[in-house]
């Protein structure tokens, strides 16, 4: 379930009028700026997921935040790049308008935060809804006074073009400017926002046109007075964020790049493409997800992919550190100006902050150029891809394959170029002769070439990742003997593991995904989607990772049979199962994979 979707359905402050909110006038029509977007690379930190209070309850405190700049000075002291800290959602009071912060969490303001970072050299950032004051099923914003003639026929949203909230909101923006905020993220947008006196007077398309220019002029006259600020745009700016399937046929309002400096193209999630090592599927996502941005119009630089977050909480599916290093090298080959990191910071050691400083310091002046570019299939399709970054010094490719077996990738640079591999997932040894890189099942690769193929830009091999060394399909009938069931039996090969994917379609052949809830109460997708494998009536031990809490759902689920575990000699059974209401179509393949350090 989306995001956005999830945040709504779950869904006097004795201050004078700022100067801002006088000289501000609501347009009746639309002046095309020509924003470029940020004027070089940034870096930023963001502290959603070292806590979350969406999908877990976690909250935000001074203690929390204040604990995660001095990681980030930390960090910087080993080399690693950070420029702004934005402060993600309910720093604010409920009945203070944006203006106060929740007393019980920051009992003496934000003014030490914002003194801290100053004395840092870091931008302070702060989190808005657009128009959105209930989320998660509670009024997270009270409707104060100024606000209170924008309020909607939707109780749950107010009015961007009538009433009193734009210009308040303007006033407060400028004020946070003020006190040296820098960085102003904007989610939740909802355009369909009406007034009931405006309501009949408009249709509904004219609606969210109405309130669409409004808020744009806003935000622009907002930058032509202070042309320091970023400006960020979250969930409601347009483009799907909730699968990787659905066709490329939407455009995104080209407005939104003359009022933001990037669009972000959604919350890190599993792909529709099933993968053993479920992070690889998370990376997946991302990756997906720029190609997606791509083709609705937005230039590459101005796409925040949005996918870096470590963390303990369930936005991030508790991940913490799990494959991260590859969740690093994928956000900044994907080519986007803004970088932002989520999350908990303490998690990485220093030895971890130099090798993050590394992997900056060879992909900040590609970013630089502009010059990255897309190659191979569409992420979402499960076949190779991978992004190209180049300077006047070289090259560099980094390269995904997410299918089920080893592939042959063939790179878009020269022949004659000398290349040299950079990183690898652990496991597996992939070979580059000329532009053919051969890669394994899963398997991330850095591969450098001209200057960039030289020893200093070698960012190791990550051995907390295993891929396998073989991996072949494995013929196998399956038959349905009841609703949202396959079964099948197949013949282990002698001494390789047996890996079985299962996915779910709905009616039209399209993936479909259980949401069984997100955390603290949901629960884990493997108790809606099944696999069990017996051999002689005793079930067998599989391993499984979407073992979780995932508040984004699954389409799929995967597991494997370690050989050893059970007698190769004979057949072993498979029962996959969805416990979803809706008639749905199951398809299993199942794999022969052998490791080389079995």
């Amino acid at each position: 379930m989306q995001r956005r979707g999830f945040i709504k359905s779950a869904v006097g402050l004795g201050l004078i009028m700022h100067p801002f909110v006088r000289a501000w006038t609501k347009p009746s029509t639309y002046h095309d700026l020509k924003l470029s977007g940020p004027p070089k690379p940034v870096f930023i930190y963001n502290n959603w997921s070292a806590y979350d209070e969406l999908s877990d309850n976690v909250p935000q405190t001074e203690t929390l935040a204040m604990r995660e700049l001095a990681e980030i000075q930390r960090l910087k002291q080993n080399g690693v790049e950070i420029d702004y800290y934005v402060m993600d959602a309910f720093w604010f009071s409920k009945e203070g308008g944006y203006r106060t912060w929740l007393k019980p969490h920051w009992p003496n303001g934000p003014d030490k935060w914002l003194a801290e970072c100053k004395a840092n050299s870091i931008k302070p950032g702060m989190w808005f809804s657009t128009n959105l004051v209930r989320m998660g099923g509670k009024q997270v914003l009270d409707i104060i006074p100024e606000w209170q003639s924008s309020l909607g026929t939707d109780p749950n949203i107010l009015c961007l073009f009538d009433g009193g909230y734009l210009a308040h909101l303007a006033g407060t923006l400028q004020m946070w400017h003020d006190k040296g905020v820098r960085l102003f993220k904007f989610d939740f947008a909802y355009f369909e926002a009406v007034t009931p006196v405006m309501k009949d007077k408009f249709t509904k398309d004219e609606v969210i046109e109405k309130n669409k220019v409004a808020f744009m002029q806003m935000l622009q006259q907002f930058r032509h007075k202070n042309p320091d600020i970023l400006l960020t745009g979250y969930n409601g700016f347009g483009g799907d964020m909730e699968n990787t399937y659905t066709p490329f046929n939407k455009k995104i309002d080209p407005r939104w790049l003359d009022t933001f400096d990037t669009l972000y193209c959604g919350d890190p999630r599993f792909s529709d493409v099933p993968m053993m090592n479920i992070w690889r599927s998370q990376d997946n996502y991302s990756d997906h997800q720029v190609s997606a941005y791509q083709a609705y119009g937005m230039p590459i630089r101005r796409i925040d992919n949005c996918a870096f977050m470590i963390g303990k909480t369930g936005t991030c599916y508790y991940r913490a550190t799990h494959c991260w290093k590859g969740m690093l090298i994928l956000e900044l080959a994907r080519g986007g100006w803004v970088n932002v990191y989520h999350g908990n910071l303490e998690l990485l050691n220093d030895e971890d902050a130099k090798w993050f400083a590394k992997v900056q310091s060879i992909y900040h002046p590609l970013q630089k150029q502009d010059s990255s570019v897309t190659f191979g299939s569409i992420p979402g399709k499960g076949k190779p891809y991978g992004f190209k970054s180049s300077d006047s010094r070289g090259i560099v490719c980094t390269v995904v394959n997410p299918s089920q077996q080893t592939a042959t990738m063939e790179l878009p640079v020269g022949m004659t170029l000398r290349g040299n591999i950079l990183y690898a997932d652990g496991g597996f040894k992939p070979s580059i002769k000329g532009n053919h890189l051969i890669l394994g099942a899963e398997q991330l690769v850095v591969v450098g070439f001209d200057e960039y193929a030289n020893e200093k830009y070698h960012l190791g091999i990550d051995n907390t990742i295993n891929i396998p060394s073989s991996i072949h399909k494995i013929e196998a009938s399956f038959t349905s003997p009841s609703k949202n069931t396959i079964e099948g039996q197949v013949n282990p090969v002698n001494g390789k593991n047996v890996r079985i994917i299962m996915q779910q379609f709905d009616k039209n052949g399209l993936p479909y995904r259980s949401w069984p809830g997100s955390p603290p109460d949901g629960k884990k997708v493997s108790e809606v989607l099944i696999i069990k494998v017996t051999q002689d009536g005793k079930e067998l031990p599989l391993h499984i990772e979407y073992d979780k809490v995932i508040w984004s759902g699954l389409s799929w689920a995967t597991g494997e049979i370690k050989h050893g575990s059970f007698d190769q000699g004979k057949p072993i059974n498979i029962q996959c199962i969805t416990k979803e209401k809706d008639e749905l179509k199951l398809k299993a393949d199942v794999y022969a994979v052998a490791y080389a350090s079995a």
